[in-house]
């Protein structure tokens, strides 16, 4: 993790411009002109770097990939439509039939669904495993799993993953890790601790304000000696020697986003950019309520269950004081025993949304089981965390006494 003044500094003075226009140029073009027939040869072999096709890329998109690979430490970027569109590129760009993909820690109900529904429709297993089956993972690793994938935090379970270790056990394999970082940026740095790729839903936390849809997938650079040299990555092998230290780069462009078409779009990136220059602000003021929020509703001793890593009670409170010492994000969980109660409590909340978005500016809640996850079966919501009176809750700006008074009156 990175301080927060500096990265204060580093986004307001990378997003903008000191000269002309001080916001960043949106380019609402969808094709774009080729000088010469020379020059249109050497777009589409990848030797010029001049816009081919909006579905491949748009300089408005090029800036926020950018700044974000620089904040992840990474190499390069992809910046997509949604979040879910920056995992699909990737699992359909490294995954073909036959392949196992392994899932550690409880899931976003869309990823869990993309994994165990639409992946399987094209001949992925997905094999899921709690954070902390050490073992199991190991064992499966050794069975030859080629990705997997992991939440920084679990979402909505609220479980951390010993990232350390998990990454160690990847390398040792040779097996490539992707993390969902959408919860925690600038919070951990996934590629400094070992992963390949990270992605995120810019929708949340990077964005702020529910006004712009996107997704990014950042990666790290390919090195001579690399897990992608690996026999079973052998149908990458042929981009892999022709893109060098941005293999992951061309992997993902050229075997997912130019034919499967998750590409964002140029206002879309824009907007996002402008959430994104006070992300460091609102990342330390947010992080700061969410422990605020848990511990006031705690000793509320009011009905309900709450659930935050920063409490004592929580199974991997040590792990949050040793590894996520800034914060683990805007969660927290409210387990109020029954589908109605929970449905009372958040009706009768006054400062509220109501929605199944994160990461806003304000505070956001959500009853799951009759949402998100009202498609899931009993078996599937036992292994996410998924109870009958669970709301999730995504602390905002707000005072936190504030909040905290609000769910304790809603619950009176």
């Amino acid at each position: 993790m990175k301080n927060f003044e500096e990265m204060n500094t580093f986004l307001v003075q990378n997003i903008g411009s000191k000269t002309r226009a001080i916001a960043p140029t949106i380019t609402p073009s969808a094709a774009f002109g080729y000088e010469n027939a020379q020059e249109a040869e050497a777009i589409f072999s990848g030797r010029s770097q001049n816009p081919l096709y909006a579905r491949m890329g748009n300089p408005t998109n090029a800036k926020l990939e950018n700044i974000i690979a620089q904040l992840e430490g990474g190499s390069s970027a992809i910046a997509t439509a949604s979040g879910m569109g920056a995992i699909s590129m990737v699992l359909t760009a490294f995954l073909e039939c036959g392949d196992t993909l392994l899932c550690i820690g409880g899931f976003f109900g869309g990823t869990y669904t993309l994994v165990q529904e639409t992946m399987t429709r094209f001949g992925v297993k997905g094999i899921f495993c709690d954070v902390d089956e050490i073992d199991l993972i190991e064992k499966n690793l050794q069975n030859g799993v080629k990705l997997v994938m992991i939440e920084s935090v679990g979402n909505p379970n609220l479980k951390l993953p010993d990232l350390q270790k998990i990454s160690a056990l990847c390398k040792a394999y040779n097996t490539l890790l992707i993390v969902d970082n959408t919860v925690t940026p600038l919070l951990i740095r996934p590629l400094e601790i070992g992963a390949d790729i990270v992605v995120y839903s810019t929708t949340k936390i990077i964005s702020g304000h529910s006004a712009a849809l996107g997704g990014i997938a950042v990666f790290r650079s390919v090195e001579n000696e690399d897990k992608l040299q690996d026999d079973k990555y052998t149908s990458i092998h042929p981009l892999l020697e022709k893109a060098g230290e941005k293999a992951f780069f061309a992997i993902c462009k050229k075997r997912a986003l130019r034919d499967f078409g998750m590409s964002a779009n140029a206002f879309g990136s824009f907007i996002t950019m402008l959430g994104l220059e006070t992300l460091a602000l609102r990342t330390q003021r947010i992080n700061d309520n969410v422990k605020k929020v848990a511990a006031l509703l705690h000793d509320a001793k009011t009905n309900i269950t709450v659930r935050h890593p920063s409490l004592p009670q929580h199974e991997h409170h040590d792990r949050f004081k040793s590894f996520f010492s800034e914060g683990c994000g805007p969660l927290l969980t409210l387990d109020c025993g029954s589908k109605e109660k929970a449905f009372s409590l958040l009706n009768n909340t006054k400062l509220i949304t109501q929605t199944a978005n994160i990461g806003d500016n304000r505070t956001l809640a959500l009853h799951m089981r009759s949402t998100i996850y009202r498609d899931f079966d009993e078996k599937e919501c036992a292994f996410l965390g998924i109870t009958d009176g669970l709301i999730r809750v995504s602390v905002g700006l707000e005072d936190p006494m504030a909040i905290a008074e609000d769910f304790i009156q809603a619950s009176s």
